[in-house]
């Protein structure tokens, strides 16, 4: 137990220092990782890193879709419903159809049942592949939306194909009307489960008397309950869980105080990194054991079918997101679109963004090593091997390349008629004369006599005068980058008066602290000013 533990402190800190080779080298940290971890697969006594299978979904899952569902943006989510419902559910769909197909008619022994299998688990891309590239590069804000929306969904329609694929192998009987209907019921079950359970933890949140340390466990226990409860009842887990999300995220500011969305969303980034982080490590830590247990099959043929089957999922998104463009030029004569025209740039953008990752592995790691306990599951192994192979040449191939295809293809779209210095400088002024109005109306008395209202007051009519001739200014960002460094310059000054008070007998260092935090503070709000 002791080894192990050391093993996996050590696993932990090669995942940190790759991650900041992956900065310094920029390139998006999934690739450095898999790429890592498949470096050290090879290093002599290095002890095999694994997960039980029945766990993965359990340990990495609920997590991981819960902070995707609290980040995503409802108002993005709804303007693009068309297009993310569509490639979340349809695509999917059709790109396991097209994967069963071809992998049963070139792989022996391959049945139908085991190519939807297999398409259920590499049909949806990975959201934190393809953002983590795409927020470093010029790209239209919607492209990311888009991107993030689809695979916050299509994870739900993937698995449930892997399920009822999984239980056709296991059963070896399938019936297209009660699948049909098992289907609507297993989607349907599953987002009313979790918005029930996201009612019971909204009270929790909202009514009892909750400190941010409880409330930030609570987020971690909801995600849990979410999945666990739904998937007791088999219905969609992941559905349960993104749903649950998405609404008390949209009620986050109704109950939690300010202290607890802080505490909250620090502590989340750290373990959605972490998560991430070990799941995109062992990508290509298990390779290498993978094809030791492939079997019969042999190395070159395994190879051959994946790159195959790889080249179909990659033209397949393609064809998919092209036509797809074709399609809403088309309908938008007949009802009202986001974007009636969106050429190809974006559309082929989009495709090529589909990397696969968490969820794939997730679902080829959990597949049974046996039938009823005694009979081995049938092309298990060779199944595993081309997930992996998906999941390697997309993620590094593509992930390499979509800066370059950036580039190449140049993509536009106006979001908003405003920029988004042109957004934020209207938001400040606004809210400072909401300030000002309150104040004038309401204690127009106490303002005259209250110092610190006085101040208040002051600064608020500065900030709006001088956001008034902000957007005239012809050297706004010059200004904008001298007053940070400055800024940044005094906080410095700052931190290092609190060090040298807090060698002081006088001061105690309990309140040191609070001014450190304090100072952390503005200088997070500096690093948002008019960003």
């Amino acid at each position: 137990m002791h080894y192990t533990l050391v093993i996996y402190i050590g696993l932990l800190f090669v995942i940190l220092l790759l991650v900041m080779l992956a900065q310094r080298l920029r390139i998006s940290y999934p690739i450095v990782l898999v790429l890592g971890g498949l470096v050290l697969s090879f290093i002599p006594g290095l002890p095999a890193i694994s997960i039980n299978p029945e766990l993965i979904f359990l340990i990495f899952l609920p997590p991981l879709l819960y902070e995707a569902a609290w980040y995503t943006s409802w108002k993005e989510l709804w303007k693009w419903r068309r297009v993310v419902s569509s490639f979340a559910f349809l695509i999917v769909l059709l790109t396991s159809c097209v994967i069963a197909w071809v992998s049963s008619s070139i792989i022996p022994g391959f049945t139908l049942a085991l190519g939807f299998l297999l398409g259920g688990i590499i049909s949806p891309p990975d959201a934190v592949s393809a953002t983590t590239v795409l927020k470093g590069l010029d790209v239209p804000k919607r492209l990311i939306s888009i991107v993030e929306g689809e695979s916050l969904l299509n994870d739900a329609s993937s698995l449930i194909v892997f399920r009822f694929a999984l239980a056709t192998v296991i059963t070896g009987s399938f019936t297209f009307q009660a699948a049909a209907a098992s289907f609507f019921i297993v989607i349907i079950m599953g987002i009313l489960t979790g918005l029930a359970i996201a009612l019971v933890f909204y009270a929790i949140h909202r009514w009892l008397p909750t400190t941010p340390s409880i409330d930030t466990v609570l987020t971690f226990i909801a995600p849990y309950v979410m999945y666990i409860t739904a998937e007791q009842f088999h219905f969609s887990g992941v559905l349960a869980v993104v749903c649950g999300g998405l609404f008390l995220s949209g009620k986050s500011h109704d109950m939690l105080s300010h202290r607890s969305r802080m505490q909250s969303v620090n502590v989340w980034a750290a373990v959605g990194f972490v998560l991430n982080g070990v799941i995109f490590m062992l990508i290509g830590l298990e390779l290498p054991v993978i094809v030791e247990q492939l079997g019969d099959t042999s190395l070159s043929d395994a190879i051959k079918y994946s790159l195959i089957i790889t080249l179909v999922v990659i033209v397949s998104r393609l064809l998919c997101t092209l036509g797809a463009s074709l399609f809403t030029r088309v309908i938008s004569n007949v009802i009202t679109t986001a974007d009636s025209n969106p050429g190809w740039r974006m559309p082929l953008l989009f495709g090529w963004a589909g990397m696969r990752g968490v969820v794939s592995l997730a679902a080829a790691l959990s597949i049974p090593l046996y039938i009823n306990g005694t009979q081995p599951f049938p092309q298990r192994n060779l199944i595993l091997f081309i997930t992996f192979v998906v999941i390697l040449v997309t993620l590094v191939f593509q992930g390499l390349t979509l800066p370059l295809m950036v580039r190449w293809l140049k993509p536009h779209a106006e979001d908003s008629p405003l920029s988004e210095l042109e957004q934020d400088t209207l938001i400040r002024k606004k809210l400072a004369k909401t300030a000002l109005e309150l104040l004038s109306e309401r204690y127009s008395d106490e303002v005259d006599t209250n110092e610190l209202l006085i101040q208040m007051k002051n600064g608020l009519e500065s900030k709006q005068v001088f956001l008034e001739h902000f957007t005239s200014d012809p050297d706004v960002h010059q200004s904008i980058s001298r007053y940070r460094n400055i800024f940044q310059e005094v906080l410095a000054a700052q931190r290092d008066l609190l060090k040298r008070m807090n060698r002081k007998a006088e001061f105690d260092e309990e309140i040191i602290r609070k001014h450190f935090s304090m100072l952390d503070m503005e200088e997070e709000k500096l690093e948002n000013h008019l960003h």
